[in-house]
């Protein structure tokens, strides 16, 4: 239950569900990679993606019903033509981003094994690092926006732009999804609420085939099958729905700031944590 509430308010604010659910797994001597925890994780994000669907299905469905009122305003087809177009840039780049964080880690070298990218997901001080870098993106955008808090419509441009930033936070934990989609959007004069529809729109697009792969990833690379699997229903269903409340509170706290311009603050915050998690590795190993 406690990683379930982390999971539901950090997944969907700005301030990267994964810099939280490792320091709390490591306060609670849990191990990341155990297979129950990757299981449950995999029901955690299906909460949290269930409660984007629940927040933002009305504002969807008006967008579908609704001619476009102001340039401000996109239809929902060409809304939706974006959120693909964008989710391509984030599958190549992210895709190419792999590739060349797998050599760098030791792939292809005579002797080593082949480097696999989730060895980075436990690196403290990268995450530290990702944790200051989305943190003075959101910055940057908050004072941007707070000058000029009227912005514009989304154009083709402007989606690959956010899908490009997107494709940084798949790498490299630390780096929020929805404070670098939201924060670039800003940046490029989109209006508030476009921003925050299309970022999470996003998600929907990228959540489920990232479900399937930590589910493959789960057991092909453990013998937790069957009975195994069937035990942890209850658990995982538990905490799917406790992550599924918590992604609703995150999405109304998240929709506030942003309506009132406060989106800086949590940038504030990311610059926060991330000097925590530095010293907690410098300290607690």
């Amino acid at each position: 239950m406690i990683l379930a509430v982390i999971q539901g308010l950090t997944e969907l604010l700005p301030v990267s569900r994964s810099a939280h659910v490792i320091l709390a797994e490591r306060l609670m001597c849990l191990d990341p990679a155990a297979p129950d925890l990757t299981f449950l994780l995999v029901m955690l994000h299906t909460g949290t993606m269930l409660a984007v669907l629940a927040y933002f299905g009305p504002r969807w469905r008006r967008r579908w019903r609704a001619e476009p009122a102001s340039p401000r305003s996109a239809g929902f087809l060409t809304f939706g033509w974006l959120t693909l177009v964008a989710t391509v840039c984030t599958g190549v780049l992210g895709l190419l981003l792999k590739v060349v964080l797998e050599r760098w880690m030791g792939a292809g070298a005579v002797g080593q094994t082949r480097g696999e990218v989730e060895a980075l997901f436990r690196n403290l001080p990268l995450i530290g690092g990702a944790l200051l870098g989305v943190g003075v993106l959101i910055l940057a955008a908050g004072a941007r926006e707070t000058a000029s808090p009227v912005g514009s419509g989304l154009t083709l441009g402007r989606a690959v732009v956010i899908g490009t930033v997107q494709a940084l936070a798949l790498p490299f934990r630390g780096f929020s999804r929805s404070g670098a989609t939201i924060s670039a959007a800003l940046l490029a004069g989109v209006d508030r609420q476009l921003a925050e529809e299309f970022s999470f729109a996003l998600a929907v697009w990228l959540t489920p085939p990232v479900v399937v792969v930590e589910l493959r990833r789960l057991l092909r690379t453990t013998d937790l099958h069957g009975t195994a699997l069937i035990a942890l229903l209850g658990p995982g269903l538990m905490g799917m729905g406790a992550s599924f409340l918590a992604g609703l509170v995150a999405l109304w706290w998240l929709s506030a700031w942003l309506a009132r311009g406060q989106w800086g603050r949590f940038g504030y915050y990311c610059l926060v944590l991330a000097g925590i998690v530095w010293l907690g590795h410098r300290f607690g190993g």
